[in-house]
């Protein structure tokens, strides 16, 4: 299928699901993430915020969690027409963005180019870990601008069930799905 195809039926996929059942959904993706990967004090990982309007998985979730155990949290922002990661603590301060996700206050860029852990958002993952998003190319570009030895980790309700017809040569693939059910791997680099 066509990623504009995947895209709404993902979408309304989604949208299907009810409050509770996507809380319940995004604690287990939480806990397979938790049990495969073992983030340790210290290490760091970058974790979107969800859109709630759109029934995202909720990272709030993982934010807490990961928190707890000492591990340093990054969130994306966009400013301007830029990804840039917001190094968070248990202290930020968040307002809503205008695409309804909740961002931190501050616009100081962390500068981190090298993460444990990459936690992506998506719409849809095939079975070789390319990713349908919503289509603005940020995770993309980010992804470049990153160290290729940190670990892209798509979340998801749901697995790969199709192939995407029109992945193109700039698109990065995932090292990593994780969903309610498994993790898989697609790895794509060196561990």
């Amino acid at each position: 299928m066509l990623k504009a195809e995947l895209r709404k039926k993902y979408m309304e996929k989604r949208k299907a699901l009810s409050v509770d059942e996507a809380f319940l959904l995004s604690g287990k993706i939480l806990n397979h993430f938790l049990d495969y990967f073992r983030p340790e004090k210290g290490q760091k990982v970058h974790v979107f915020m969800p859109i709630k309007k759109f029934n995202e998985i909720d990272t709030e979730i993982f934010i807490n969690a990961f928190l707890a155990k000492g591990i340093r949290v990054f969130v994306p922002k966009v400013v301007a027409d830029d990804l840039i990661s917001v190094e968070i603590t248990e202290d930020t301060v968040f307002e809503t963005s205008r695409w309804g996700i909740s961002e931190p206050v501050s616009n100081k860029d962390s500068g981190e180019l090298h993460f444990d852990f990459v936690i992506t958002p998506l719409l849809y993952c095939d079975h070789k870990g390319n990713r349908v998003g919503y289509g603005k190319g940020f995770y993309d570009g980010f992804f470049q601008s990153i160290s290729a030895a940190s670990k892209k980790i798509g979340a998801n309700y749901f697995g790969p069930d199709e192939s995407i017809d029109d992945v193109w040569e700039n698109d990065i693939p995932l090292d990593y799905l994780v969903t309610p059910t498994e993790v898989l791997s697609f790895f794509n680099g060196a561990e």
